[in-house]
C-alpha cells in the first residue's frame, strides 16, 4: 500500500513496504524508479523475450523504463522510495485485488 510523502516537478515521492512477490506488469508511459531504504529488493525484469533479476540492497537503486514488464519481490520485508509520475499506478496495466486507485498522504 505505497503512500505520498511529497511531489516534485509533477512527480510522486512515495514509501511502500513490500514482502513476497507483487505481480509482473508494466507501465505504458511511466518510468520508475526504486530506491531501497531498508532489506533488499528483487526486480525480475522480462525483455526481448528473457527473463533477469536484479537485486537492489539500501543504498541502491533500479529505474525500470516504461514499457518494461516488472515484478518486485522480497523474501524479508523491504522498505522502499519510489520516484514517478502522478499518473502512474501501482499495478500498471493490471488491475486486481492489490491495484490502489488512491494512495493515502503522509
Amino acid at each position: 500500500n505505497p503512500r505520498i510523502v511529497g511531489e516534485l516537478n509533477g512527480q510522486h515521492v512515495k514509501l511502500v513496504k513490500l514482502q513476497g512477490e507483487f505481480v509482473w506488469h508494466h507501465h505504458d508511459a511511466e518510468d520508475e524508479l526504486f530506491l531501497v531504504i531498508k532489506g533488499t529488493l528483487r526486480m525480475g525484469i522480462r525483455e526481448n523475450d528473457a527473463e533477469r533479476e536484479e537485486t537492489i540492497r539500501p543504498g541502491e537503486f533500479i529505474i525500470i523504463p516504461h514499457g518494461v514488464e516488472h515484478r518486485p519481490a522480497a523474501d524479508e520485508e523491504v522498505h522502499i522510495m519510489l520516484l514517478e509520475p502522478k499518473t502512474t499506478l501501482n499495478t500498471g496495466n493490471v488491475r486486481n485485488e492489490r491495484t490502489k486507485d488512491h494512495l493515502d498522504r503522509i
